[in-house]
């Protein structure tokens, strides 16, 4: 993670102060120096009111080690830095220091924090935040991944949006980024749409709603095997069959995977998703055996009741299937594969799978599979997988009562859900700002014909709903909340984009980073610009942590200090006009203005969201 340089600047000058006041006390404790800059940088915190400091230093630890209060030891540190290094360091210029309740707290010239920071954006533009830090590192991504024969269903838009996002996070640090989708194209339930068709759908014409008509074959077929229970075992011999590569049946997959991948493709143009590579799990079927040899060979394997296991030697964990007694293959035995076969593909530096946290438990068994398989072959450090690969979990999407089980046929459609962000967004701009639908006519998508920025909000409010949450929890979804245009949501990031776009063309100039950084004095301002110096941070912890909540949350704090600038009033109870006939005010303002709207269009970026420049 690129480092702050007043944070360094901090980091540096509290470190000196600590070995001047306790130089008889300093010692290393473990392998931490903890008087040293890096120690004390990786421990600065944000206070929780801002106004406080911009950096603050929590003491108690070093309280038994020193012998004293944490209250004293923050006063001693912090009179050493204001009354004896201001001079002899440069670093400490800039600095105050103040103790407050046993937290040593730090604040750094404003003027040269402004300076800094709104001349860095203006200089890189969309390139601020990001880093070299990944150059010659390569990340995997797997995200998405529908099941074929399905409408593409809300159960699904997590994984695609949160893998979409951290692709664009890492790409923004100087990764090299490889996008997959691994469709489900393969298993038992292929089996049962074969039979479900035979029986009942050769006269059900696929040219139009086909995914509709599949998925209505696929919940009958549930519905009949419920007091059928040989519908079930005609399901697995066809699989078997498919497996077995009859022209018949695999005729009649290759067919339901088209119409399945043609739908698919729509969805995600409209998300502004896009991938390198998609391989269904069918991809592995050829690459599976000599997977299996290995751990026959490293003596891994055994037989179970008929079917080929892995004892994974932990009690918190099932044996991993590998084949059923009938010598079919299973889902674990094709991610396997799929594993081994991306690390010889790639060498990555890392796998991310994005999937949900039901499969927690999957994931851990072929991560212990892998790290057996290379413990019997001793394979050395640098060149093992196990280790690299993480699941990247995340919680449920919750429609009040609704579950989304697709054998029950309640699926929860993500178009239906889309097209209906989109009306309510159009119904919001009809009521908010009319005269903007007729200045560009309405075009034609999947989802229907819409005004272009009702899609741009409608999809932006779905996809936001989703990232403005820790990844981990599960989210509810309520259409309020989502399409609120005031709220912590997506429209109201978009709206405060435009708002920003909006002033820059009443400016109606250049604007340029040489202006009087000394009039942004206000409180609101600071707070504004501590924001933009904070935004690598965000993007470094998105990346840092595998969630793009980081960056979101971060937008919403800035885009909310910069409308409380925009609606500030002077003594008289007058708007305070962020451009007045005060020029070198104006123009300082315009910087400031000009700063957030790039930062904030680039966040949106990162999360995968479009930015308007009129709303």
């Amino acid at each position: 993670m690129k480092k702050d340089r007043f944070k360094e600047q901090v980091a540096a000058t509290v470190a000196a102060a600590f070995r001047s006041v306790y130089e008889k006390q300093h010692q290393v404790i473990g392998s931490a120096d903890i008087f040293d800059p890096d120690f004390i940088y990786e421990h600065l915190e944000k206070p929780k009111d801002p106004q406080l400091a911009r950096f603050a230093l929590p003491v108690h630890r070093y309280a038994g080690m020193l012998k004293e209060s944490p209250d004293r030891i923050a006063e001693k540190v912090a009179h050493h830095v204001t009354t004896s290094l201001r001079e002899a360091l440069e670093s400490a210029a800039d600095i105050e220091c103040d103790a407050v309740r046993g937290y040593l707290n730090a604040r750094v010239n404003f003027e040269a924090l402004a300076r800094e920071t709104i001349s860095e954006v203006l200089s890189l533009q969309n390139c601020f935040g990001g880093s070299d830090e990944g150059s010659g590192k390569k990340v995997l991504i797997e995200y998405s991944s529908p099941n074929i024969a399905k409408p593409f269903g809300v159960g699904h838009l997590r994984s695609t949006i949160l893998g979409h996002s951290l692709r664009r996070i890492f790409e923004k640090l100087g990764y090299e980024v490889v996008g997959l989708n691994h469709l489900g194209d393969w298993g038992t339930q292929f089996g049962k749409m074969i039979i479900a068709y035979g029986k009942w759908g050769r006269e059900v014409t696929l040219d139009a709603h086909a995914i509709e008509k599949l998925q209505q074959l696929y919940v009958r077929f549930h519905t009949e095997a419920e007091t059928d229970d040989s519908l079930n075992e005609e399901a697995r011999a066809a699989f078997k069959r498919l497996e077995d590569g009859e022209p018949e049946a695999t005729e009649l997959w290759e067919r339901f995977k088209s119409i399945s991948q043609a739908e698919f493709n729509q969805v995600y143009q409209i998300l502004g998703v896009s991938f390198d590579y998609v391989h269904g799990e069918s991809f592995y079927n050829d690459k599976m055996e000599s997977l299996i040899g290995r751990l026959q060979a490293a003596g891994l394997t055994r037989q179970s009741e008929g079917a080929l296991i892995v004892d994974l030697n932990d009690p918190q964990l099932p044996p991993c299937l590998l084949k059923k007694a009938d010598g079919a293959t299973l889902y674990s035995t094709r991610d396997l594969a799929g594993l081994v076969y991306r690390w010889k593909t790639w060498r990555f530096h890392e796998l991310l799978y994005v999937v949900g946290s039901a499969q927690k438990d999957h994931f851990k068994q072929i991560f212990r599979v892998i790290d057996l398989l290379e413990d019997a072959a001793k394979v050395p450090a640098p060149e093992r997988m196990s280790g690299r690969a993480k699941h990247v979990d995340f919680g449920w999407i919750l429609f009040g009562e609704k579950t989304m089980s697709t054998r029950r046929g309640n699926i929860v459609v993500l178009t239906d859900v889309l097209t209906e962000a989109v009306k309510l967004a159009e119904q919001r701009i009809r009521e908010k700002n009319p005269e903007l639908l007729s200045k560009q006519a309405a075009a034609r998508t999947m989802l229907g014909e819409f005004h272009p920025i009702a899609v741009m909000i409608g999809v932006g409010a779905v996809i936001f709903s989703q990232l403005s949450v820790r990844r981990h929890k599960d989210v509810n979804f309520d259409w309020d909340e989502v399409l609120n245009f005031e709220g912590e949501t997506g429209p109201y990031l978009q709206y405060t984009h435009a708002r920003l776009c909006s002033l820059l063309r009443h400016y109606g100039k250049d604007v340029l980073p040489v202006v009087d950084y000394s009039l942004l004095k206000r409180d609101e301002e600071e707070r504004v610009v501590e924001l933009l110096a904070d935004f690598p941070q965000a993007i470094g912890a998105a990346a840092e942590n595998y969630d793009p909540y980081f960056i979101s949350a971060h937008l919403l704090k800035l885009a909310s200090a910069f409308n409380k600038v925009y609606q500030r009033k002077d003594k008289s109870g007058r708007i305070d006009k962020i451009v007045s006939e005060n020029l070198q005010l104006s123009a300082a303002r315009a910087a400031l203005v000009k700063a957030v709207q790039t930062v904030l269009q680039e966040g949106l970026y990162l999360l995968g969201l479009q930015a308007p420049e009129e709303m």
